[in-house]
């Protein structure tokens, strides 16, 4: 995820907890999902979908976290 941030994603998951916590959150709905859709973890098509957007909000968030985060030190 965000390959032209990964230094700023290092260096933010040592120093801001709130961006560590969405990151965290974001990879464990991931494994959910690619479980669910694996059928290897118990779920319906619409748990699916729901956590994809759930997922896709936290990406939202971070990409904007990056965003600000770049600007700043640019």
């Amino acid at each position: 995820m965000f390959p032209e941030y990964r230094e700023l994603i290092t260096q933010l998951k040592h120093v801001d907890h709130h961006f560590t916590r969405l990151f965290d959150e974001h990879n464990d709905l991931d494994h959910k999902i690619k479980g669910m859709e694996a059928r290897t973890i118990p779920g319906t098509d619409v748990e699916i979908e729901n956590l994809k957007k759930e997922k896709l909000h936290l990406k939202d968030q971070l990409y904007v976290i990056l965003q600000k985060k770049a600007a700043e030190t640019a």
